[in-house]
């Protein structure tokens, strides 16, 4: 626990009906900016303090790139450092030799990890390569493109044509209702972190 932060490491465990051990999931938890959250730490991380929990949600690059540069423990915790800036689950590294097709670059894009919670909005954004999909209300993480042609018609209405896993580069406003906004200098990668490796991850589809 630390209250100063308000933040704690929450353990969870499973069992079945007989009483049998099933399986434990970590959660790290509390306030950040202007809302309380439950992040799932994955299960292949072993982390035993608030402090480690940080860390294991931070992607593999982002951990490299700190490391790259120098960085302490308590540099890397801040929203803004010398290897990242970072809103909410998002994180994005400076980029500046990406060159975008202007014809290319899409203005007050969503970021949204495909679960139904409010999405970050990114005042210019910038996709390369990824697979087709498209997504709806009623398909938050996306139809590849052979599932939505067998739709019938009556029900291709309320898509929007996305791009999953793709190499996603934004600049300029970020905005989040739940976060202060931050404005991004040139381009950026951006980088979710690592709560989708976590099987807990489903518990949570409700609280962004």
């Amino acid at each position: 626990v630390q209250p100063k932060e308000k933040h704690l490491l929450l353990l969870s465990r499973q069992f079945g009906e007989q009483g049998q051990f099933l399986a434990k999931q970590k959660f790290l938890c509390g306030h950040d900016e202007r809302h309380w959250f439950v992040a799932a730490i994955p299960e292949s991380e072993p982390v035993s303090t608030v402090a480690s929990a940080k860390i294991a949600l931070k992607p593999e690059e982002i951990r490299v790139r700190e490391e790259a540069l120098g960085l302490t423990r308590k540099e890397g915790f801040r929203r803004r450092n010398a290897a990242f800036v970072r809103q909410g689950e998002w994180f994005f590294i400076p980029a500046s030799g990406v060159v975008a097709d202007p014809l290319l670059v899409l203005r007050n894009e969503p970021l949204s990890r495909g679960n139904g919670g409010k999405p970050h909005w990114a005042e210019e954004s910038y996709r390369s390569g990824g697979e087709t999909v498209y997504v709806s209300a009623k398909y938050p993480s996306g139809l590849t493109v052979e599932s939505y042609n067998r739709l019938p018609e009556k029900d291709k209405h309320g898509f929007r044509v996305m791009k999953r896993n793709a190499s996603v580069y934004v600049r300029g406003k970020i905005e989040h209702p739940d976060h202060q906004a931050v404005v991004l200098n040139g381009w950026h990668r951006v980088l979710m972190n690592t709560e989708n490796r976590s099987a807990a991850m489903r518990f949570l589809a409700f609280l962004d």
